[in-house]
């Protein structure tokens, strides 16, 4: 995530987020934050032993549940979960690990929408991750993230609210899809 530029004299963010994935099970083997907001700055990294279920910190080894996850490999999970028959405030949860502990992430399904944004009209499922701490998704505001009520759950749009106002990202292109986008509308 990175501020516009012409807005950077207000409050300059520059924020990453990397995770190393295993294709086929859909966790994380390594994670890396890296967060530049205003004055404020935090490098975080966790490399995972998903055999032995180790997460490793710096020098520090931590016990963790099977198949843990970081804060994005989980939405990449919760993507190829069957959301479009989930009822409408379903909420389920994924083992997740930052800093030094693991917790519940709660991810709740907070029903569906139309979503019209730069890349066309979509039907969508709206996704709010329940998280208490971990950077991405703080605690300070609700995070609405709307993904493609299909088989491919492409995120169309995301938006939180903060201090100032809110902050949304939409889709705006795509292409070398494998077959249709069967929730486009237009």
């Amino acid at each position: 995530m990175q501020s516009l530029k012409s807005l950077e004299f207000l409050y300059k963010v520059k924020d990453s987020y990397r995770t190393l994935m295993d294709v086929d099970g859909l966790f994380p083997w390594e994670f890396e934050q890296t967060i530049r907001e205003g004055k404020y700055s935090r490098d975080f990294k966790a490399s995972f032993d998903q055999k032995n279920h180790y997460a490793y910190v710096d020098t520090k080894k931590y016990k963790v549940p099977p198949y843990v996850h970081d804060v994005v490999s989980a939405f990449y999970f919760a993507r190829s979960l069957n959301l479009s028959k989930m009822r409408r405030d379903t909420t389920f949860y994924l083992e997740n690990f930052w800093d030094n502990k693991s917790y519940k992430l709660g991810v709740r399904i907070k029903g569906k929408a139309t979503v019209e944004v730069d890349a066309g009209t979509f039907r969508c499922i709206i996704i709010e991750p329940l998280v208490v701490q971990g950077g991405l998704f703080k605690s300070e505001g609700q995070v609405l993230i709307y993904v493609t009520d299909d088989d491919r759950k492409i995120p169309v749009k995301v938006s939180t609210k903060i201090l100032i106002g809110s902050v949304s990202a939409d889709l705006v292109a795509y292409k070398g899809l494998r077959g249709p986008l069967k929730s486009k509308l237009d």
